[in-house]
This record gives C-alpha cells, structure tokens and sequence, in this order.
C-alpha cells in the first residue's frame, strides 16, 4: 500500500491483517490493525466512509504511539447484525424511513433498533404496519434480547424453529400479528426468557411442553388463538406448565383447549397473579389446588363447561380482586366469598347453583364494584345494605327469582349506576329517596298494568331505559 496521510497528519505506513481477507470472503469482521508513522495528536474518532467495507466504519485511534503505534478502526454495527437487518429490511414492506438511510443501523440509529458496543440488543417495531414472514435468519442476532414485533397484521407465516437459538433473548412480543402454524417446541430453548407473548395470532396445535423448562418466565401470553389440547403437565420424561414457579401470569384465554384443569397445574410454590382460562372447552371440575396460590388476584374460569361444586378454600385467595365463574355447569351451594375482603368483580352467572336466598358476602364485601348472578336460583329479599357498599357500581341480578318488596334505603352508595333486576318476581319498590341512576325492573310483577307503576322509568323496557 502506498503512504497516505493519516489523521491529524500521521503518514499510513502500510496496511496489514485481515482486513482485505475480510473483504474478499466477505466474512465478518470488526477490525483491522494500520500501522502509521507521524504523531498523532489527539485524535479519538473520526467516521469516514472506506472503499471495499464490507458495512460503514468508525475509525477509532487507540493507544497510538508518537512514532510508530497500532489503532483499531471498529465497524459500528456488527456485520453479522446488520446483514441479518439489512435482510429483513429486504423482504418486509414499510420498514421505517430511517432504515433506507444508510447500511449502518447502529451508526445511523435505525429506528426500533438499540445497539450495544456495536451488536443489536433490542428490536422494537410494534405497531408499524410492517408487512412479510419472521424467517429464520433473525436467529443470527445473537446478542438480541429483545424482540417486539407486535401489533403488525401483516407479518404472517409460522415462526421459524431457528427463533430457539437465540440464547439471549429475554422478551419476545409477538402480540397482534397474523402468525399461524404450531408454536415451535424450540422456544423452550430461550432459557433467558422471561416474557413471551404471542397472543393475538392464528396459532394452532397444542402448547408445547417445552415451554416448561423457561424457569426464568413472569409472564405467558398464549390468548386469543385457535390452540388444542390440554393443558401439559410435567412428568418424569417432560417438562410441563407447572414447572413456571416464577410466572405470574398464565394467559391461556380465548383458545380450543380442552380436557381438566389438571390439579397438578397449581402449588402453593406458584407466585401467579393472573389465571386466565376462560372462553376454552375445559371440562371436570374446578381443582382445589386453585386455593394453595395465596397470590392470586385475577381469576378467569369462565364460558368453559366446568361442573361440580366450587371449592370451599378459594375464600382463602384473600388478594383476589375478580372472580369470574359465569357460563358454567357449575352446581351445589352458591361460593362463600366472604373472606375475599379484595373482591371488586364476581360473575357467577348461567350456572345451576342451588336454589338459595342472597348470600351474607353480598352485604360486606367491602371493595365490591361489581356483582353478576343472572340466570342464577336467587331468591327471597334483595338486601338494602348491598346497595350501601361504598364502591358499588354495577348490580346485575336479572332472571332469578327475588321476591316482595325491594327496599334500597336511605344509604344508596353515590356511585351506584345500574340495579338491573329485570324478570325477577318483586312485587313492590320501597326508595327512601330518588334514586337517578338506571334502575331496571321490567318483567317483574310491580310493574304490572294492575300495579299503577307500569309507566314508570324503572318498568320500560331495558332498551328504552335512559339515565334521567
């Protein structure tokens, strides 16, 4: 190579190493070694663009003699990195503009990418309207940890096994796409992984039993897709959900699932907030197991075809804060809920409960905001102390049979909005004062033509009901 001047002045003796190798082969490398003479007089960085870079460079002068010494030139982005970007920026339609800019995405700051010492860490492209397939060779940004991709319908095709060997990744958000096929057993390889979500999509199948083996997992997003099966279980050859002991969230709503809830799914090991399984095809009955979690706030059992009676020790769940029952086979005694002093929202609708009269939990639970049993066996006296419960907004108790006088008294809670007791069979309406929120008791005997209040607000038809 001929002498050239270097930065601030040094004269480029020769250029030596793999730098041109690299160019030839075209295989990745981050550095090459230039010998120079001159003085070099402070120079930390320059950018210049080189001839035959394989990807942009940086120059960066490190521990330069006066006379002779040895400085590294560092590309900016990894070339592995960039061209496994520079590949998907190919074959995705509307990547962002700033990916059209340059070659270089960590130099040149593509959007949705963040780089660290000079490998891509962090893929965030939700929302973009990103259009194509999630190919395999993502799998070469090894030091990726994590990866968004949500809210892109038109990303679509199966996920690629190769997404397994990302060994680093940690986050995985795939939410709101138009990804189908199975879930690939590979992703229980992600032994970094800690939140995986892929609800949203068209997946199909069955939930792997990999998945059990990602001990390091809080949270599991599988909802809202068309899975089959049950629910997998380790055993002495495979691993199994309830492995999760770290999880805190199962979401599995909103799928084809089906089979028991199996009772080894729960200990009291488990540190889960939030159970999701509704709107699946379970069967069986409901596992006592379910009372060992003390963490749990959110449970979801709902539109399923779960029978038998509810175990007693859910009452012990003292952190739940919704219990949703509805759309059941459910029977035997209505649940004490009494000890569930958290309980804001309870449906226990379209079950087959025993006949029975309001229970006492309806008159103290404190942080109750809204209770649903319609289509349920009560009966007797609605209770007025249940319209007094400080944070009381929704009371939904339409198709039971709720008899004689409904008494709401002179301590309506302010916040109530909606009684609805649409066809029960309550005679007469005793308010200590003008109630001015919606009150439904069309189809009951006080709104009768022979009652005198058949014309009232209360009588019309729900939907001629107005707030006044």
């Amino acid at each position: 190579m001929a002498s050239s001047l270097g930065p601030c002045g040094g004269k480029v003796e020769k250029a030596t190493g793999p730098w041109l190798g690299a160019a030839k082969s075209g295989a990745a490398i981050s550095a090459a070694i230039w010998w120079f003479t001159g003085v070099i007089c402070g120079c930390k960085e320059l950018s210049p663009r080189f001839s035959g870079c394989p990807v942009a460079t940086t120059v960066v002068w490190r521990g330069c003699e006066a006379s002779r010494g040895i400085c590294m030139i560092s590309s900016v982005t990894d070339p592995n990195d960039a061209a496994v970007l520079l590949s998907l920026k190919n074959s995705w339609q509307n990547t962002p503009p700033s990916w059209d800019k340059s070659n270089d995405p960590c130099d040149s700051r593509w959007e949705g990418v963040t780089c660290n010492n000079a490998r891509v860490s962090r893929l965030g492209l939700s929302n973009r309207s990103l259009k194509g397939k999630l190919y395999g060779d993502l799998s070469g940004l090894t030091e990726l940890r994590s990866l968004d991709l949500s809210f892109n319908p038109g990303l679509t095709g199966p996920l690629s096994p190769r997404l397994g060997n990302m060994k680093n990744l940690s986050i995985l958000i795939l939410a709101g796409c138009s990804f189908n096929g199975e879930i690939p057993d590979e992703l229980g390889n992600l032994a970094e992984l800690s939140f995986l979500a892929l609800n949203s999509n068209n997946f199909s199948g069955a939930i792997p039993p990999s998945l059990g083996k990602l001990s390091k997992l809080y949270w599991l997003d599988l909802a809202d897709n068309q899975l089959t099966g049950t629910i997998p279980i380790s055993t002495y050859h495979s691993p199994g959900l309830d492995l999760l002991l770290k999880a805190k969230h199962f979401h599995l709503n909103k799928n084809q699932l089906s089979g028991f809830i199996p009772a080894k799914l729960f200990s009291s090991k488990m540190a889960l907030i939030h159970l999701l399984l509704d709107r699946n095809r379970f069967t069986g009955t409901i596992p006592a197991t379910l009372g060992l979690i003390k963490t749990l706030e959110v449970l979801r059992l709902d539109t399923n075809t779960l029978a038998g009676s509810v175990p007693s020790n859910l009452n012990y769940l003292t952190n739940v804060n919704e219990l949703n029952l509805a759309h059941n086979y459910l029977s035997g005694p209505l649940p004490d809920l009494s000890g569930m002093n958290s309980l804001n929202y309870v449906d226990l609708s379209n079950n087959s409960f025993d006949p029975s009269e309001a229970p006492l939990w309806f008159s103290t639970l404190p942080s109750l905001t809204t209770l649903a049993i319609e289509y349920g066996s009560l009966q007797g006296v609605v209770p007025e102390k249940l319209f007094s419960l400080p944070n009381l907004q929704l009371v939904k108790l339409k198709y039971n049979a709720f008899n004689d006088t409904l008494n709401m008294g002179d301590s309506i809670n302010p916040q109530l909005q909606l009684v609805d007791l649409q066809n029960n069979q309550i005679s007469r309406i005793s308010l200590g004062y003008e109630y001015k929120n919606t009150l439904i008791l069309f189809g009951n005997p006080v709104c009768s033509s022979s009652s005198g209040a058949s014309n009232a607000t209360f009588c019309q038809p729900p939907h001629q009901t107005t707030k006044s």
